[in-house]
């Protein structure tokens, strides 16, 4: 029997690494890491337990991917390779042209919503072609689409992240940093209205034992897409945070200077604040946590809200954006029947699922 061959891009960076890891304890797959540098694929590879040669250098734009994928016999492409704010589909093209499946962890607004671009292609060579395959919207959704059957109508999603300690790749930080204090779009009570990144701020009580946490508007794909999957919502936003109030609040004031022309863009400083973090984090807490918040009318016809949490502990946050693309990849490989087109990640997978592939890491599930 020939394994199903899933070839992760960045697969030495900090969610890369984490997703092979998960998969490289599957038994139904060959797992190939993929990276700019070849000497750290193949070390990871052998400390994963894998052949040497199953760590690749290989360039997510390299003009010629499509042959070498091609060429591997890969059979599904997991893009881990950030930031996506501004990239194309190069890599989604040469998969689809290789006959691959594809997924991503892109966290984009315009790169996720836009994926559907590639829908015939996809179709036509009968592949499965989705973006933003982590938290947002795959988690987001997957938690909406749970509890959709309670209401007779949403009017209100409210989705919210604060990390723990322990700081995403730089590529990641960078994406998030690219809108800080620049305005987008929203749609709040009914009418889309502009807000900045990095300000809105707020104070959340997640459950404890991770406590309250300074949050910010960022701009996400699910701000694009909830409106057209779930019709008739008044209000979607989305906020995130950093485990020190001292960091998150350095963040907000300096999203100003950005608003005010002072500075054209955070991004500069992203690897001064990603080094700074990793100092700190020895005395940042641990613990991250994740909200999504549903409000409306329930089947009664009473205003109803429901609000499901997922708390991590021991720095295990990290895993959860993992936990989509896992799930996929083993879905794929168990040949699961999955859709076969281009589209954003929402309804292709369950909360339980998601959550399943998190299996050993300290993340706890609050229902609603």
């Amino acid at each position: 029997m020939n394994l199903h061959t899933a070839l992760v891009l960045g697969g030495t960076g900090f969610f890369g690494e984490r997703i092979c890891r998960a998969l490289a304890r599957d038994a139904n797959l060959r797992l190939l890491i993929g990276g700019r540098d070849g000497v750290r694929a193949r070390e990871l590879a052998i400390t994963l337990g894998l052949e040497g040669a199953q760590g690749l250098a290989i360039d997510a734009r390299d003009p010629a991917l499509a042959t070498v994928l091609a060429g591997l016999r890969v059979d599904t492409v997991v893009h881990t390779a950030g930031p996506f704010q501004g990239q194309d589909y190069v890599v989604a093209r040469a998969a689809i042209h290789a006959g691959a499946h594809y997924m991503d962890l892109s966290d984009g607004r315009e790169f996720v919503a836009g994926i559907g671009t590639l829908d015939s292609a996809a179709r036509e060579r009968g592949v499965l072609v989705t973006s933003g395959a982590s938290s947002l919207p795959a988690l987001s959704a997957a938690v909406v689409d749970r509890y959709r059957e309670r209401f007779q109508r949403i009017d209100a999603i409210r989705v919210g992240i604060g990390s723990g300690a322990r700081a995403p790749g730089l590529a990641t930080l960078r994406g998030v940093f690219s809108y800080c204090g620049k305005p987008f779009l929203r749609l709040e009570d009914g009418e889309w209205r502009s807000t900045r990144g990095w300000q809105d701020l707020r104070y959340y009580a997640f459950p404890r034992p991770v406590g309250r946490r300074f949050l910010g508007s960022c701009d996400v794909p699910d701000l694009a897409l909830f409106p057209q999957r779930y019709p008739g919502v008044r209000t979607v936003t989305f906020h995130a945070g950093f485990a020190g109030a001292a960091g998150h609040l350095f963040v907000w004031a300096a999203s100003f200077l950005v608003r005010a022309g002072l500075l054209p863009s955070l991004v500069p400083l992203a690897a001064l604040l990603h080094r700074l973090s990793r100092w700190l984090e020895p005395v940042t807490s641990a613990r991250g946590a994740m909200f999504v918040a549903i409000e409306g009318r329930g089947t009664d016809g009473r205003h109803l809200q429901a609000t499901w949490h997922l708390l991590a502990a021991r720095n295990h946050g990290p895993f959860i954006p993992c936990g989509a693309a896992i799930a996929l990849v083993r879905s794929l490989a168990a040949g699961a029947t999955l859709p076969r087109g281009a589209m954003p990640c929402m309804g292709l997978l369950s909360v339980g699922q998601i959550l399943a592939a998190l299996e050993g890491y300290d993340v706890t599930e609050v229902p609603a």
